[in-house]
């Protein structure tokens, strides 16, 4: 029997009366790695909201390693960056990252958080420093390394990439990569499709909120006979 992390099954969701995900099927597979792409409203950051319970589908269930998401011992096991990221402006970087692994009984250590600061490409002074005086790549990379510290099974990102610069982008996808060796279950939404074909097991395209293609980039490519990426994208997601 296959070991699902996450099972999404006929999700609807509404706003007013709008329909923005129209009964979405999806299972991602325990240590899969698995980007979910669409344009900006196609329901990327929705879905992943009804994934966490911070709104209810309206239709639909999820389960999250064989359990409900609505229960709240379901979450235990992930860890969440939201696409927009912003810690409160008035705690110090090692403030932030005590009080987030406070929130899940795990141990703040010194010498661990500056490892994963370094292996991010920010300078180990920003601990000291308040985060409001963080640059927009500092403040991604402080989530970031929240999320490595917790040491999850599961990694939910929303745009990961958003605000970093190539250097930083490279170390991401090697921490990442890391991942597989304990084998962590990765599901993130990007628009950069060449992330997506460099870290991706299997991909679906999201696009006015049906789920248009799964697989790999590979057969994305093949599906509509296309040499990059990006061509079967814009194909996919031109059909009526």
């Amino acid at each position: 029997m296959t070991a699902y992390a996450l099972q999404f099954e006929n999700i609807v969701k509404r706003y007013e009366k709008k329909v923005v995900l129209k009964g979405i099927d999806l299972n991602i597979v325990r240590g899969e790695f698995f980007g979910l792409v669409g344009m900006n409203g196609a329901g990327k950051t929705t879905l992943i909201k009804c994934l966490l319970d911070f709104c209810a589908a309206d239709a639909g269930s999820i389960k999250i390693f064989g359990n409900s998401n609505r229960l709240p011992q379901s979450r235990a096991p992930l860890t969440f960056l939201p696409e927009r990221f912003m810690p409160p402006y008035y705690l110090t970087g090692a403030d932030f990252l005590k009080y987030t692994l406070k929130l899940q009984s795990l141990p703040y250590q010194e010498a661990a958080a500056a490892a994963m600061l370094q292996a991010l490409d920010l300078d180990v002074s920003a601990l000291v420093k308040p985060v409001r005086s963080y640059s927009k790549g500092m403040t991604q990379k402080l989530g970031l390394a929240s999320c490595f510290l917790a040491d999850k099974d599961l990694y939910i990102l929303d745009e990961p990439m958003s605000g970093l610069d190539p250097k930083a982008r490279s170390l991401l996808k090697a921490g990442l990569q890391k991942l597989r060796t304990r084998d962590c279950t990765l599901f993130f939404s990007s628009h950069a499709l060449a992330d997506v074909e460099e870290i991706c097991d299997r991909m679906a395209i999201l696009h006015e909120g049906l789920l248009r293609f799964v697989g790999s980039p590979a057969e994305c490519k093949q599906q509509f006979a296309s040499t990059t990426l990006e061509q079967a994208y814009m194909k996919c997601i031109s059909i009526q």
